[in-house]
């Protein structure tokens, strides 16, 4: 599982959402290292546990051949309450954490396979995220 070697601080602020304005990637919105890529297609948050369940399938089902490249990484700590604990009283410990993706952004990328083999890979892969996904190609 990925994770942070280091964090200056345990806990974050929890970050506030305009359900008014389209969040929308900016950077790492291209396919750049591989040939194929799974493109984002709504807003969520991807814990270390899914990304690795990901990692696991691609390189499953490209095998020798191919190369995967994870484009996202879980720097943003999660805080739970134990269970049957009363309101109040402070925020949870940290419990995990996760990658806040955006739509648009590309999560993981693919290449030496063929386009078939990508495509059914990354359909198998984008079952196991929280997120809608779509395959993609890279632009020449």
């Amino acid at each position: 599982m990925l994770f942070p070697k280091k964090v200056k601080y345990r806990k974050w602020h929890r970050m506030r959402v305009n359900p008014k304005k389209k969040q929308v990637a900016t950077r790492g919105a291209v396919v750049s290292f591989g040939g194929y890529g799974m493109k984002a297609e709504q807003p969520g948050e991807i814990t270390s546990n899914q990304i690795e369940a990901v990692r696991r399938v691609l390189t499953r089902s490209v095998q020798k051949t191919g190369k995967v490249w994870i484009r996202i990484f879980p720097d943003r700590p999660v805080t739970k309450k134990p269970p049957e604990t009363g309101m109040g009283k402070g925020r949870g410990d940290p419990v995990g954490f996760v990658a806040s993706v955006k739509s648009g952004r590309i999560l993981f990328e693919l290449d030496g396979v063929s386009k078939e083999v990508a495509k059914s890979a990354i359909k198998k892969a984008s079952s196991k995220l929280p997120v809608k996904t779509k395959f993609v190609l890279r632009e020449i």
